[in-house]
């Protein structure tokens, strides 16, 4: 059974792309990880349908916080953004049917707060603008670090005139 993630690339990624579970590349995590039985082809599709016309965003980097469980996991969270939080709740109500739990973390967890993990090679300071342009599909299995994650699919947003915040 897949379990998949919908992130906001800072960089745009290329699908088949791999990489190691310390080495993500910096994102923005848009719909949490899920399980499915839909082949990841269909989540693309539907991933697709929910994005239909919807531009690419231009968000800002805030304050950092701790996040996790335990509060260690350093974070830049970003500005509150009503186009970032739409397409949130886009993509939570087209792949909710598909989910193997329809009430998992991903769908029914706490309110969306966007932010920017702290990576020992790269991070974003409060106040930096961040242009967001595409979506990328990603395989969270194998769950070890050594083996990684894969990009299945991307997706671009609409580059529209002018910025979107």
């Amino acid at each position: 059974m897949p379990r998949l993630v919908l992130v906001l690339p800072l960089t745009p990624l290329e699908t088949g792309d791999r990489f190691a579970v310390e080495e993500w590349p910096l994102h923005i995590t848009v719909l949490a990880p899920f399980d499915t039985d839909a082949a990841p082809d269909e989540i693309a599709r539907v991933t697709a349908a929910a994005l239909d016309g919807h531009a690419a965003l231009t968000v800002i980097a805030g304050p950092d916080e701790l996040f996790g469980r335990r509060h260690d996991i350093a974070v830049t969270v970003i500005d509150d953004n009503v186009a970032l939080t739409s397409l949130h709740d886009r993509l939570v109500e087209a792949l909710r049917p598909l989910a193997t739990d329809p009430h998992e973390w991903a769908f029914a967890g706490p309110e969306f707060r966007a932010h920017v993990t702290v990576k020992r090679q790269a991070r974003v300071q409060a106040g930096d603008e961040i242009n967001l342009t595409q979506i990328a599909l990603v395989d969270m299995a194998p769950r070890t670090s050594r083996s990684g994650r894969t990009v299945l699919a991307t997706l671009n947003l609409l580059r529209l005139p002018g910025r979107l915040r």
